[in-house]
């Protein structure tokens, strides 16, 4: 089965097309300006894809209805429209692309897939703000956790590395990215994660805070009289690495900390700092590790950041081997010899969890 998988981002859309062993056949990013895809663009590109059987779609939020992949019809989009408050940054995004390919492949069956949906059954102690039970169940207040797609396909992956199964596991994965967070996956499930209600909790991101006190958040609007809208547009795109060093990109940061600029070094710490406590945290969730694994583009790209997180880790039983560590870009161990805990470097290829999922889903249909 020829398998297109559609990834909506904030400004552009990424189309994938896999064959029936998840080779690669077709990888094109087209613009999408404020997370509206170019028809015109999309159609033309769409055109060219031979004998596409089936589409993937990558889908952030599925709420409490989604908690796996679903054939699109009316009602589902539908459904999915309703969720649109609980992410509205992504989701008009990932329902515009969802529409556009329908309209340049009609008849064509689309799978939705969540990012959502690996995280659904945390469990309650890990999944439950201590919030009144009637805000909770009134407004869907839980932590959804993000990500899914990639923790997913890392954990599987580290499992493969690891020549085990992956129900045998206590393995952390690392997706550290322009947006970060963590996974505890236990017997090849999501017990604990970083990310909450929002993408915004848990660790420091490029452009985002990660976790703060909310009477903080309170403060400055009650005192400092900041509207709610700038308030959220601040701690989503103005804050994070940026705020701290006025630039969002990793590989400024470690070259401009290693030249000893202070802001840099400052962000650089803060990063290293909730990078080390959650993954301590994520170990505490699953009465110890097995595996740590680093995904994303930063935790595939950065040996800086792989290290500065396992030196503090010694406790834990982390040890990562310096020449491995910045060897070759494959999947690969990095762990020293007799390291209790392997350590993984993985490629992010929500691509290839998209399509077995697709697969799964016609599959039993």
């Amino acid at each position: 089965m020829r398998i297109l998988v559609v990834n909506s981002g904030s400004s552009s859309l990424k189309l994938r097309v896999l064959d029936e062993k998840d080779r690669l056949m077709t990888s094109l990013d087209l613009p999408a300006p404020g997370g509206e895809p170019d028809t015109v663009s999309m159609r033309l590109a769409l055109a060219s894809f031979a004998d596409v059987q089936a589409i993937g779609h990558r889908i952030v939020h599925g709420g409490t209805e989604f908690t796996g992949p679903v054939l699109v019809d009316e009602d589902v989009v539908a459904r999915l429209s309703a969720l649109s408050d609980l992410a509205p940054l992504h989701q008009p995004r990932s329902l515009a692309a969802l529409d556009a390919v329908s309209s340049a492949l009609p008849g064509v069956p689309a799978v939705a897939c969540f990012d959502t949906a690996f995280h659904a059954g945390l469990m309650p102690a890990a999944a439950t703000y201590a919030i009144p039970t009637e805000w909770r169940e009134r407004w869907r207040l839980r932590r959804y956790g993000f990500h899914g797609l990639s923790h997913a396909y890392a954990s599987h992956r580290t499992a493969e590395l690891r020549g085990l199964n992956v129900e045998e596991l206590r393995i952390i994965t690392c997706h550290l990215g322009a947006g970060a967070s963590l996974a505890a996956v236990r017997g090849g499930r999501s017990v604990d994660t970083t990310m909450g209600f929002t993408p915004l909790e848990g660790l420091v991101m490029a452009t985002r805070s990660g976790s703060l006190d909310p009477g903080l958040v309170l403060w400055l609007e009650e005192h400092a009289g900041i509207p709610p809208a700038e308030l959220a547009a601040t701690l989503e795109h103005g804050s994070g690495l940026l705020g701290l060093a006025g630039t969002p990109d990793m590989r400024s940061v470690l070259h401009n900390a290693e030249t000893g600029e202070p802001a840099a070094r400052l962000a650089l710490d803060v990063y290293l700092h909730r990078l080390r406590a959650s993954i301590a945290a994520m170990a505490a969730a699953m009465g110890g590790v097995d595996c740590l694994t680093f995904t994303g583009g930063v935790g595939e790209n950065s040996p800086e950041i792989r290290d500065g997180a396992a030196s503090g880790l010694g406790f834990l039983g982390v040890r990562v081997d310096e020449e491995r560590n910045t060897s070759s870009p494959e999947d690969r161990e990095i762990s020293m010899p007799e390291s209790r805990v392997h350590t993984f470097v993985v490629a992010a290829r929500e691509d290839l969890q998209i399509a077995e999922e697709v697969r799964h889903v016609l599959g039993s249909r």
